[in-house]
Protein backbone atom coordinates (compact mmCIF):
# COMPACT_ATOMS: atom_id res chain seq x y z
CA UNK A 1 0.00 0.00 0.00
CA UNK A 2 1.54 3.20 -0.91
CA UNK A 3 0.81 6.66 1.10
CA UNK A 4 0.98 9.82 0.27
CA UNK A 5 3.44 12.27 1.83
CA UNK A 6 0.70 13.91 4.56
CA UNK A 7 -0.58 10.42 5.46
CA UNK A 8 3.13 9.35 6.12
CA UNK A 9 3.88 12.31 7.79
CA UNK A 10 0.44 11.78 9.85
CA UNK A 11 2.04 8.36 10.29
CA UNK A 12 5.66 9.35 11.58
CA UNK A 13 6.59 12.39 12.27
CA UNK A 14 5.98 13.66 16.23
CA UNK A 15 2.33 15.51 16.06
CA UNK A 16 4.41 19.32 17.10
CA UNK A 17 3.04 21.11 14.63
CA UNK A 18 -0.14 21.75 13.11
CA UNK A 19 0.57 22.31 9.27
CA UNK A 20 -1.54 23.00 6.41
CA UNK A 21 -2.32 20.05 3.65
CA UNK A 22 0.41 21.37 1.39
CA UNK A 23 3.16 19.66 -0.08
CA UNK A 24 6.10 21.74 -2.03
CA UNK A 25 8.23 20.22 -4.11
CA UNK A 26 9.74 23.28 -5.70
CA UNK A 27 11.23 27.25 -5.22
CA UNK A 28 11.61 29.65 -7.58
CA UNK A 29 12.26 33.42 -7.64
CA UNK A 30 9.93 33.81 -4.46
CA UNK A 31 7.52 31.63 -5.22
CA UNK A 32 6.84 27.90 -4.41
CA UNK A 33 5.33 25.51 -5.78
CA UNK A 34 3.31 21.98 -4.71
CA UNK A 35 3.00 18.68 -5.90
CA UNK A 36 0.25 19.38 -8.18
CA UNK A 37 1.96 22.41 -9.68
CA UNK A 38 0.18 25.39 -8.28
CA UNK A 39 2.11 28.18 -7.36
CA UNK A 40 1.72 30.28 -4.24
CA UNK A 41 3.80 33.61 -3.91
CA UNK A 42 6.03 33.36 -0.73
CA UNK A 43 5.76 36.21 1.94
CA UNK A 44 6.61 33.90 4.71
CA UNK A 45 10.32 32.65 3.24
CA UNK A 46 10.49 29.63 5.67
CA UNK A 47 9.20 32.68 8.60
CA UNK A 48 12.13 35.05 7.42
CA UNK A 49 14.71 32.26 6.67
CA UNK A 50 15.41 32.31 2.99
CA UNK A 51 16.54 35.36 2.63
CA UNK A 52 17.55 35.44 -1.02
CA UNK A 53 14.79 33.53 -2.29
CA UNK A 54 14.51 29.94 -4.26
CA UNK A 55 17.34 28.87 -6.52
CA UNK A 56 19.66 32.06 -6.15
CA UNK A 57 22.23 31.95 -9.16
CA UNK A 58 25.29 32.70 -7.26
CA UNK A 59 23.91 31.14 -3.59
CA UNK A 60 23.31 27.48 -5.97
CA UNK A 61 27.20 27.76 -7.43
CA UNK A 62 29.27 28.60 -4.25
CA UNK A 63 27.15 26.03 -1.92
CA UNK A 64 27.43 23.25 -4.86
CA UNK A 65 31.24 24.01 -4.86
CA UNK A 66 31.32 23.52 -1.20
CA UNK A 67 29.44 20.67 -0.93
CA UNK A 68 31.61 18.68 -3.58
CA UNK A 69 35.02 19.72 -1.89
CA UNK A 70 34.12 19.59 1.86
CA UNK A 71 31.09 19.66 4.13
CA UNK A 72 32.24 19.34 7.29
CA UNK A 73 35.09 18.83 9.81
CA UNK A 74 35.71 18.99 13.53
CA UNK A 75 36.24 21.97 15.14
CA UNK A 76 39.30 20.09 16.15
CA UNK A 77 40.77 21.76 13.07
CA UNK A 78 39.68 24.57 10.91
CA UNK A 79 37.76 25.35 7.44
CA UNK A 80 38.54 28.19 5.11
CA UNK A 81 34.70 29.72 5.31
CA UNK A 82 34.00 29.81 9.18
CA UNK A 83 36.41 32.50 9.54
CA UNK A 84 35.90 34.42 6.52
CA UNK A 85 32.15 34.32 8.19
CA UNK A 86 33.27 35.57 11.40
CA UNK A 87 35.24 38.62 10.06
CA UNK A 88 32.58 39.90 7.61
CA UNK A 89 29.69 39.74 10.88
CA UNK A 90 31.86 40.86 12.67
CA UNK A 91 32.93 44.02 10.67
CA UNK A 92 29.28 44.61 9.79
CA UNK A 93 28.05 44.16 12.97
CA UNK A 94 30.52 46.33 15.12
CA UNK A 95 31.05 43.28 17.34
CA UNK A 96 34.48 41.66 17.80
CA UNK A 97 33.55 37.95 18.16
CA UNK A 98 31.73 35.39 16.93
CA UNK A 99 30.86 31.06 17.71
CA UNK A 100 28.49 29.55 15.31
CA UNK A 101 26.19 27.20 15.76
CA UNK A 102 22.76 25.55 14.27
CA UNK A 103 20.08 27.55 15.31
CA UNK A 104 18.63 30.60 16.81
CA UNK A 105 17.30 28.83 20.18
CA UNK A 106 21.50 27.04 20.33
CA UNK A 107 22.34 31.09 19.71
CA UNK A 108 20.06 32.42 22.87
CA UNK A 109 21.65 29.38 24.60
CA UNK A 110 25.04 30.80 23.97
CA UNK A 111 24.09 33.66 24.84
CA UNK A 112 22.85 33.19 28.15
CA UNK A 113 25.70 30.95 28.93
CA UNK A 114 28.15 33.74 28.40
CA UNK A 115 26.72 36.31 29.96
CA UNK A 116 26.35 33.77 33.11
CA UNK A 117 30.05 33.24 33.03
CA UNK A 118 31.00 36.60 32.47
CA UNK A 119 28.99 38.03 34.85
CA UNK A 120 30.01 35.64 37.80
CA UNK A 121 33.70 36.58 36.92
CA UNK A 122 33.56 40.62 36.62
CA UNK A 123 30.57 41.07 38.46
CA UNK A 124 30.00 38.42 41.11
CA UNK A 125 29.76 35.14 42.28
CA UNK A 126 26.34 35.45 43.16
CA UNK A 127 25.37 37.45 39.70
CA UNK A 128 23.18 34.85 37.52
CA UNK A 129 19.50 36.51 37.57
CA UNK A 130 17.99 37.10 34.16
CA UNK A 131 15.47 39.49 33.26
CA UNK A 132 13.36 39.43 29.97
CA UNK A 133 10.23 40.76 28.29
CA UNK A 134 7.15 39.88 28.15
CA UNK A 135 5.53 38.88 25.08
CA UNK A 136 8.83 37.76 23.91
CA UNK A 137 9.84 34.99 22.38
CA UNK A 138 13.57 33.21 22.49
CA UNK A 139 13.25 29.65 21.54
CA UNK A 140 12.27 26.27 22.13
CA UNK A 141 15.12 24.85 23.96
CA UNK A 142 15.26 24.74 28.36
CA UNK A 143 17.17 27.89 28.78
CA UNK A 144 15.58 29.99 25.48
CA UNK A 145 11.77 28.82 26.39
CA UNK A 146 12.73 30.16 30.15
CA UNK A 147 13.34 33.49 28.59
CA UNK A 148 10.39 33.47 26.88
CA UNK A 149 7.61 35.70 28.06
CA UNK A 150 4.88 33.85 26.69
CA UNK A 151 3.36 31.31 29.40
CA UNK A 152 1.82 29.65 26.40
CA UNK A 153 4.89 27.86 25.11
CA UNK A 154 5.93 26.80 29.04
CA UNK A 155 2.49 24.67 29.47
CA UNK A 156 3.76 21.23 30.86
CA UNK A 157 7.42 22.26 30.98
CA UNK A 158 7.71 23.36 35.11
CA UNK A 159 10.01 23.59 36.39
CA UNK A 160 11.84 26.17 34.22
CA UNK A 161 15.54 27.89 34.85
CA UNK A 162 15.03 29.39 37.67
CA UNK A 163 16.43 33.25 38.25
CA UNK A 164 14.54 34.40 34.82
CA UNK A 165 11.93 37.39 35.32
CA UNK A 166 9.74 39.28 33.01
CA UNK A 167 8.71 42.54 32.63
CA UNK A 168 6.72 44.97 30.13
CA UNK A 169 8.63 45.92 26.96
CA UNK A 170 9.35 49.39 25.96
CA UNK A 171 8.77 49.80 30.20
CA UNK A 172 12.12 51.32 31.33
CA UNK A 173 10.98 52.23 35.00
CA UNK A 174 9.33 48.06 34.96
CA UNK A 175 13.04 46.75 33.72
CA UNK A 176 14.95 49.39 36.60
CA UNK A 177 12.87 48.40 39.03
CA UNK A 178 14.06 44.22 37.99
CA UNK A 179 17.32 44.65 38.04
CA UNK A 180 19.35 44.16 41.66
CA UNK A 181 23.14 43.14 42.07
CA UNK A 182 22.15 39.45 40.94
CA UNK A 183 21.64 40.05 37.69
CA UNK A 184 23.73 38.97 35.08
CA UNK A 185 21.85 39.74 32.16
CA UNK A 186 18.97 41.75 30.16
CA UNK A 187 17.77 39.96 27.05
CA UNK A 188 15.08 41.23 24.58
CA UNK A 189 14.35 41.13 20.82
CA UNK A 190 14.42 45.22 19.50
CA UNK A 191 11.73 43.92 17.11
CA UNK A 192 9.39 41.22 19.02
CA UNK A 193 8.53 38.74 16.13
CA UNK A 194 6.32 35.73 17.58
CA UNK A 195 4.87 38.82 20.25
CA UNK A 196 3.16 40.31 17.32
CA UNK A 197 6.26 42.59 15.08
CA UNK A 198 6.35 45.38 18.40
CA UNK A 199 9.73 47.52 17.31
CA UNK A 200 11.56 48.57 20.75
CA UNK A 201 11.39 52.87 21.28
CA UNK A 202 14.32 53.97 20.64
CA UNK A 203 14.35 56.11 24.13
CA UNK A 204 13.82 52.67 25.45
CA UNK A 205 16.72 50.71 23.78
CA UNK A 206 19.07 53.74 24.27
CA UNK A 207 17.98 53.78 28.28
CA UNK A 208 18.28 50.38 28.65
CA UNK A 209 21.78 50.35 27.20
CA UNK A 210 22.29 53.10 29.88
CA UNK A 211 21.04 51.01 32.89
CA UNK A 212 23.11 47.97 31.72
CA UNK A 213 25.96 50.01 31.80
CA UNK A 214 25.35 51.58 35.29
CA UNK A 215 24.44 48.25 36.95
CA UNK A 216 27.26 46.06 35.29
CA UNK A 217 25.00 43.73 33.14
CA UNK A 218 25.22 42.26 30.00
CA UNK A 219 22.82 43.32 27.34
CA UNK A 220 21.96 40.25 24.85
CA UNK A 221 19.46 41.17 21.83
CA UNK A 222 17.69 38.55 20.26
CA UNK A 223 18.19 39.34 16.56
CA UNK A 224 17.47 35.85 15.13
CA UNK A 225 14.64 37.13 12.96
CA UNK A 226 15.11 40.71 12.33
CA UNK A 227 19.01 40.50 12.17
CA UNK A 228 20.53 39.88 9.01
CA UNK A 229 19.27 42.57 6.81
CA UNK A 230 15.91 41.94 7.43
CA UNK A 231 15.05 45.92 8.69
CA UNK A 232 17.11 47.57 6.28
CA UNK A 233 19.96 47.64 8.59
CA UNK A 234 22.71 44.49 8.77
CA UNK A 235 20.89 44.62 12.23
CA UNK A 236 17.43 46.27 14.23
CA UNK A 237 19.74 47.95 16.86
CA UNK A 238 21.98 49.88 14.12
CA UNK A 239 18.34 51.71 13.88
CA UNK A 240 18.47 52.84 17.23
CA UNK A 241 22.71 54.34 17.49
CA UNK A 242 23.59 51.96 20.20
CA UNK A 243 24.74 47.97 20.71
CA UNK A 244 24.48 45.27 22.45
CA UNK A 245 26.97 43.58 24.83
CA UNK A 246 26.05 40.04 22.95
CA UNK A 247 23.92 39.25 19.75
CA UNK A 248 22.26 36.47 18.66
CA UNK A 249 21.28 35.65 14.71
CA UNK A 250 20.05 32.76 13.14
CA UNK A 251 16.96 32.41 10.34
CA UNK A 252 18.49 34.45 7.41
CA UNK A 253 21.99 33.71 7.85
CA UNK A 254 21.94 30.48 6.42
CA UNK A 255 19.12 31.44 3.40
CA UNK A 256 17.63 28.13 4.06
CA UNK A 257 21.11 25.82 5.68
CA UNK A 258 20.67 25.71 9.33
CA UNK A 259 23.03 28.19 10.95
CA UNK A 260 23.17 30.45 14.32
CA UNK A 261 25.82 32.46 15.89
CA UNK A 262 26.53 34.83 18.45
CA UNK A 263 28.28 37.74 18.37
CA UNK A 264 29.84 39.66 21.08
CA UNK A 265 32.31 42.32 22.57
CA UNK A 266 36.10 41.79 23.06
CA UNK A 267 35.51 41.63 26.85
CA UNK A 268 32.23 40.17 26.88
CA UNK A 269 33.61 37.21 24.81
CA UNK A 270 36.42 36.68 27.08
CA UNK A 271 34.82 34.76 29.31
CA UNK A 272 34.21 31.91 26.68
CA UNK A 273 37.90 29.90 27.10
CA UNK A 274 38.55 26.22 25.62
CA UNK A 275 35.77 23.92 26.85
CA UNK A 276 33.06 25.97 28.47
CA UNK A 277 31.15 25.74 25.64
CA UNK A 278 30.89 23.93 21.85
CA UNK A 279 28.73 23.11 19.13
CA UNK A 280 29.67 19.91 16.97
CA UNK A 281 28.41 21.18 13.62
CA UNK A 282 28.71 24.67 14.42
CA UNK A 283 30.26 26.73 11.67
CA UNK A 284 31.02 23.78 9.08
CA UNK A 285 32.35 24.41 6.05
CA UNK A 286 28.75 24.31 4.38
CA UNK A 287 26.60 25.92 6.76
CA UNK A 288 29.39 28.93 6.76
CA UNK A 289 29.87 29.19 2.70
CA UNK A 290 25.75 29.75 2.85
CA UNK A 291 26.03 32.32 5.02
CA UNK A 292 29.09 33.88 3.65
CA UNK A 293 26.89 34.36 0.32
CA UNK A 294 23.54 36.08 2.07
CA UNK A 295 26.25 38.20 4.17
CA UNK A 296 28.05 39.32 0.21
CA UNK A 297 24.82 39.95 -1.12
CA UNK A 298 23.20 42.21 1.48
CA UNK A 299 26.77 44.30 2.28
CA UNK A 300 28.72 44.06 -1.06
CA UNK A 301 26.56 43.47 -3.63
CA UNK A 302 23.77 45.71 -2.85
CA UNK A 303 21.00 43.89 -1.65
CA UNK A 304 20.39 45.88 1.66
CA UNK A 305 19.77 49.26 -0.10
CA UNK A 306 17.38 47.04 -1.75
CA UNK A 307 15.63 46.06 1.36
CA UNK A 308 15.29 49.62 2.26
CA UNK A 309 13.06 50.18 -0.61
CA UNK A 310 10.98 47.70 -1.08
CA UNK A 311 10.30 47.96 2.90
CA UNK A 312 9.05 51.43 2.69
CA UNK A 313 7.37 50.29 -0.48
CA UNK A 314 5.61 47.29 1.15
CA UNK A 315 5.26 49.68 4.49
CA UNK A 316 3.07 52.32 2.07
CA UNK A 317 1.33 49.90 0.15
CA UNK A 318 0.09 48.05 3.69
CA UNK A 319 -0.70 51.42 4.94
CA UNK A 320 -2.87 52.68 2.25
CA UNK A 321 -4.79 49.43 2.43
CA UNK A 322 -5.84 50.32 6.19
CA UNK A 323 -6.75 53.22 5.24
CA UNK A 324 -9.56 51.28 3.13
CA UNK A 325 -10.11 48.33 5.37
CA UNK A 326 -11.29 48.83 8.87
CA UNK A 327 -10.27 44.96 9.81
CA UNK A 328 -6.80 46.29 9.63
CA UNK A 329 -5.98 48.33 12.95
CA UNK A 330 -2.43 49.33 12.51
CA UNK A 331 0.63 48.65 10.53
CA UNK A 332 4.32 48.00 12.02
CA UNK A 333 7.55 46.72 11.87
CA UNK A 334 10.48 47.77 10.28
CA UNK A 335 11.91 47.04 6.46
CA UNK A 336 10.62 43.66 5.64
CA UNK A 337 9.58 42.70 8.78
CA UNK A 338 6.47 44.03 8.86
CA UNK A 339 2.84 43.29 10.44
CA UNK A 340 -1.07 44.58 10.31
CA UNK A 341 -3.07 44.49 13.28
CA UNK A 342 -6.55 42.84 12.44
CA UNK A 343 -9.33 42.94 14.32
CA UNK A 344 -10.92 39.07 13.00
CA UNK A 345 -8.04 36.17 13.73
CA UNK A 346 -5.15 35.92 11.86
CA UNK A 347 -5.86 32.23 10.60
CA UNK A 348 -8.88 33.37 8.59
CA UNK A 349 -6.47 35.60 6.32
CA UNK A 350 -3.85 33.27 6.31
CA UNK A 351 -6.16 30.15 4.74
CA UNK A 352 -8.13 32.24 2.43
CA UNK A 353 -4.52 34.04 1.39
CA UNK A 354 -3.70 30.64 0.76
CA UNK A 355 -6.32 29.54 -1.61
CA UNK A 356 -5.43 32.85 -3.42
CA UNK A 357 -2.09 31.58 -4.01
CA UNK A 358 -0.09 34.11 -1.34
CA UNK A 359 1.59 32.74 1.78
CA UNK A 360 1.56 34.84 4.83
CA UNK A 361 2.06 33.76 8.64
CA UNK A 362 0.58 34.65 12.10
CA UNK A 363 2.67 36.96 14.67
CA UNK A 364 1.17 37.44 18.64
CA UNK A 365 -2.96 37.18 18.69
CA UNK A 366 -3.79 39.80 16.24
CA UNK A 367 -1.11 40.12 13.77
CA UNK A 368 -0.54 39.34 10.25
CA UNK A 369 3.37 39.22 9.01
CA UNK A 370 5.08 39.85 6.02
CA UNK A 371 8.47 38.41 6.20
CA UNK A 372 9.21 37.43 2.10
CA UNK A 373 12.61 36.97 0.34
CA UNK A 374 14.98 39.99 0.57
CA UNK A 375 15.05 40.26 -2.74
CA UNK A 376 11.44 40.50 -3.26
CA UNK A 377 10.30 43.18 -6.14
CA UNK A 378 7.68 46.08 -6.33
CA UNK A 379 5.41 43.85 -8.48
CA UNK A 380 5.56 40.67 -6.15
CA UNK A 381 4.68 43.52 -3.50
CA UNK A 382 1.75 44.91 -5.50
CA UNK A 383 0.26 40.91 -6.78
CA UNK A 384 0.75 40.09 -2.49
CA UNK A 385 -1.22 43.14 -1.32
CA UNK A 386 -3.78 42.75 -4.36
CA UNK A 387 -4.73 39.89 -2.90
CA UNK A 388 -4.31 40.47 0.42
CA UNK A 389 -7.15 43.18 -0.40
CA UNK A 390 -9.85 40.65 -2.13
CA UNK A 391 -8.79 38.21 1.22
CA UNK A 392 -9.82 41.09 3.39
CA UNK A 393 -13.15 41.86 1.34
CA UNK A 394 -14.24 38.43 2.26
CA UNK A 395 -13.24 38.24 5.63
CA UNK A 396 -14.50 41.24 7.35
Amino acid sequence: MSYSTIETAKMHIMNTYASFPLVFVKGEGRHLYDENGKSYLDFVAGIAVNALGYGHERYLQRVTEQLRDLVHVSNLYYNQAAPALAAKLTKYSGMDKAFFCNSGAEAVEAALKLARLYAKQHKSPDAYKIVSMLNSFHGRTFGAISATGQQKYQQGLDPLLPEVSFVEFNNLKALEAAIDDKTAAVILEPIQGEGGINPADKAYLQGVRKLCDEQDVVLIFDEVQSGIGRTGEFFAYQHYDMMPDIVTCAKGLGGGIPIGAILASEDTASAFTPGTHASTFGGNALASTAALVVVEELMEYGLLDEVRKQGLYLEEKLRDLASKQAVISSVKGKGLMLGIQVTVPPVDIVKKAMEKGLLLVGAGTDVVRFVPSLTVTMEEIDACVEILASVLEEVQ
